[in-house]
């Protein structure tokens, strides 16, 4: 039997390889590696969803799943990555040339990407789990810099095809909203898990204390599954209407598809207008419907639909996809299966995962707008209020009264709103946060009702990355070189990365982890002149905060500090810092006008640099156009400090601090998320910790004075000035900045996300790194022994621990 090498190798002679485009390329050798594993692909579907022997199963229903680029992820993990750029190579052909291939836009941030390393996990390690979500035409946008504010643009990343997706018209089903129907067409992303087994090497001196390695089944690494991301398509029942069209009613000809092709056109549409928040639901709907539908048809021949919950877990990514509740329930009453029987099943398959603190960001839909657009589904959810209403009262929990407003946070539908957390908490048999402090959080204050009633729905399931796609893809120099010191089990089993530790001291060691670290920091440089113009030093500090643009995430906080460092500089106060690029990457929703406010701001701040004598050989600040995992490709490898300055108690876990980690990058960061752990995980001093803690702003916030804080010191009433005072430009969004921050701004109180209170100490602390940086050997060693200290933060060790905790698979 050929090789795969050998039988790719004689497909290109087939063909004038050579002569093709960079598009056709890919799509060439996509195609053939498709092929040559189709019957792996097709027995993964069949397992999934048509198995002749029922099987325990989970599915995950997201509405983001933030895969990147597929090709390099796909190879890596086949095995075939080496064969196919050395098959390539006899042609002429560089594989990085696919780099120009856009990522599938699918994602927006670490929601997204935890889904991702999810199903690579799950895959790696024979669990089956299935990815459902939406296929978008244009993703979340194409984010645009160049007039220096951030504009959307259509991000089609299917144009030059998408060879990684297969169609399943057989698997259509129909989804019904009141006044209309659609088609939802599933297309199936196959999820390869890593194939390269592990070796048989030398396991002492490892610390593994922290991580659970009890239900690690060894044999299932080497015979790592296919997993299924099955993405709906919405369509029209009736693309076009030929009498129309004859008519001369050209528009209304088209109008059925159009309404169709809307649903997924984007994601997340702008909810700022009554039609995008109609739009914004029709979306969650539609994911619900079809995944439901298609879950009960494929379940129906394995037995009696009532002991689906024996067969089946539904794990629900936030509230985006929590309709699937009550319209599971819709869809078994429809099979004859009575209002209680099927609440019953209901609250026996699904699981609950919350990703915020933040309560405006706990989903709620307007009640008339459920009730209008999806009434048999609104008519379910009336149904679970009441039961709850009875749940409540059973438990002595009166419905009005004084007991009345400690038991408002648990209504499901409360002053016209449908709260989709309550909804989740109620109906979900499991409910988790994504690290230790976030979910305590939610037990004592977000979800505190809840966690009194049924504490033990909750629990804590930190995230975690994959170190196929953030080292072997990203770092391959950097795997390589573990691999040479310790053997390349880690890349299975993460915790084995502690046996990094004893080289810790070895100066060759250490000497060349830095210089794998300089060549990635050139890469990025690189990177950035070719697809933005900038010319960045790989001598400089690479000083990289890449994440989604909030608020809460402060990165006006950094912004601001730059500020002060650069006037720091121009007035000779600082004589002894360390030239530093500062980095930022981030996307901000269409509608979050602060937040577009910040990335202009950041620009700004750039272009003066940039045009300073004083100070552009000492600083050098970079906002990276349309962030998404590619970049993160590229950054992550080459930061030499993270940037992690969420407020405390804002972040629920993050999962780029992690990726940095796993590169060797120390971290400056608040004791947030899990900044936490990775301070527990990593030896005293290789980070920079900062800030107040959430206790301690839990009990300050209520009487801060952010304007004292202003009037009171100087340097920090210059930074914030400078939002106004005309040095970065003339901008109305600057003038909402700044009153944000001293006055308050919509429902916030002033300087809501403690900016002015962390200040002194983020500045101070960045500073510390900054002068550490010099010590080339010293900080490389703090780098080191970060990445020797991230095996915890393995997406396969956070996914056993979902599937024997939660899923019980």
């Amino acid at each position: 039997m050929n090789s795969f090498r050998d039988e790719l190798s004689s497909e290109l002679k087939r063909v004038d390889f050579a002569s093709m485009s960079v598009a056709e390329r890919y799509n060439f050798i996509s195609g053939f590696v498709m092929n040559y594993y189709r019957q792996d692909i097709d027995a993964a579907r069949k397992d999934i969803y048509y198995a002749a022997e029922p099987c325990r199963r989970a599915y995950y229903y997201s509405a983001e799943f933030l895969v990147g680029r597929l090709i390099y992820s796909n190879l890596y993990n086949l095995g075939i990555l080496d064969d196919t750029k050395n098959v390539m190579a006899e042609y002429g052909c560089d594989i990085a040339q696919f780099e120009e291939i856009p990522d599938a836009a699918l994602g927006n941030g670490g929601l997204g990407r935890l889904a991702a390393c999810f199903l690579d996990s799950a895959a790696t390690q024979n669990i089956r789990l299935c990815g459902c979500g939406i296929r978008y035409k244009y993703g979340l946008f194409k984010q645009d810099l160049s007039e220096g504010y951030q504009r959307e643009l259509p991000d089609d990343w299917t144009r030059f095809g998408d060879p990684w997706s297969i169609r399943r018209d057989r698997d259509s089903v129909v989804v019904e909203f009141a006044s209309d129907k659609v088609r939802a067409v599933p297309y199936d992303m196959p999820v390869f898990g890593y194939r390269r087994g592990e070796p048989n090497i030398d396991k002492s001196n490892i610390d593994t204390s922290n991580i659970d390695k009890s239900n690690i089944d060894k044999s299932n690494i080497d015979k790592s599954m296919v997993g299924i991301l099955r993405l709906w398509q919405s369509e029209a029942l009736t693309p076009f209407d030929f009498t129309l069209f004859n008519d001369g009613r050209y528009e209304e000809a088209i109008a059925e598809r159009e309404r169709a092709e809307r649903i997924c056109a984007v994601l997340y549409p702008n909810d700022n207008t009554p039609e995008g928040k109609e739009l914004r639901l029709r979306q969650q709907y539609f994911l619900t419907s079809a995944s439901i539908r298609d879950l009960l048809r494929g379940a129906e021949p394995n037995g009696d639909i009532k002991r689906l919950h024996e067969l089946v877990v539904i794990q629900l990514n936030d509230t985006h996809p929590v309709l699937a509740i009550p319209e599971l329930i819709v869809r078994l009453e429809e099979r004859g299966i009575d209002f209680d029987a099927a609440f019953d099943i209901a609250s026996k398959l699904f699981a609950y995962t919350n990703h915020t603190v933040m309560r405006e960001a706990l989903e709620e839909w307007d009640e008339e707008l459920v009730k209008k657009l999806i009434p048999k589904v609104y008519s379910a959810i009336v149904k679970i209020q009441r039961r709850l209403e009875r749940e409540l009262i059973s438990r002595g929990i009166r419905l009005d009264g004084a007991a009345s407003e400690a038991r408002g946070e648990l209504d499901i539908i409360k002053d016209g709103k449908i709260r989709m957390a309550p909804l989740a908490c109620f109906m979900g048999f499991a409910v988790n946060g994504v690290a230790a402090l976030h979910t305590e959080i939610l037990k004592r204050d977000v979800l505190n009702g809840w966690y009194k009633l049924y504490p033990q729905k909750f629990s804590n399931k930190t995230n975690g990355v994959t170190p196929r796609r953030w080292l072997g893809v990203a770092n391959p120099e950097l795997c390589g070189y573990i691999g040479e010191l310790i053997g390349d089990g880690f890349m299975t089993e993460l915790s084995e990365l502690e046996r990094l530790k004893r080289f810790a001291d070895d100066s060759q060691a250490i000497e060349k982890f830095a210089r794998i670290k300089r060549l990635k920091k050139e890469k990025l440089a690189a990177a950035i002149k070719l697809r933005c113009g900038i010319d960045v030093d790989p001598e400089f500090m690479f000083d990289i905060q890449a994440k989604r643009l909030h608020e809460y995430k402060r990165q006006l906080l950094n912004a601001l500090s730059i500020v002060d460092l650069y006037f720091g500089i121009k007035d000779g106060l600082i004589g002894d810092f360390t030239p530093t690029a500062f980095i930022f990457g981030a996307k901000s929703a269409p509608g979050y006008m602060r937040a577009k406010a910040i990335i202009k701001f950041i620009l700004a701040i750039a272009k003066v640099i940039d045009n300073d004598p004083d100070v552009r050989g000492l600083m050098k600040v970079v906002f990276i156009p349309d962030y998404n995992v590619s970049w993160g490709e590229l950054l992550f490898p080459a930061g030499d400090l993270s940037e992690q300055i969420s407020t405390a108690g804002t972040e629920a876990s993050g999962t780029g601090n992690m990726k940095f980690m796993l590169n060797g990058c120390p971290t400056i960061g608040t004791l947030d998320g899990a900044n936490l752990e990775i301070r527990e995980a990593a030896p005293d001093g290789c980070n920079y910790f900062f800030g107040k803690t959430a206790e301690e702003l839990r009990e300050l916030m209520p009487a801060y004075d952010p304007r004292a804080i202003y009037l009171r010191e100087g340097r920090i009433r210059r930074a914030v000035d400078s939002l106004t005072s005309g040095i970065f430009g003339k901008d109305s969004g600057y003038d909402e900045l700044y009153k944000s921050l001293i006055e308050g701004a919509s429902w916030h109180s002033p300087d809501n996300y403690y900016l002015l209170g962390d200040f002194y100490d983020y500045s101070d602390t960045r500073r510390t790194a900054n002068r550490d940086f010099r010590d080339t050997a010293a900080y490389s060693k703090k780098a080191f022994l970060n990445l020797a200290s991230a095996g915890r933060f393995s997406s396969d060790y956070t996914v056993r621990e979902y599937a024997k905790d939660i899923w019980k698979i």
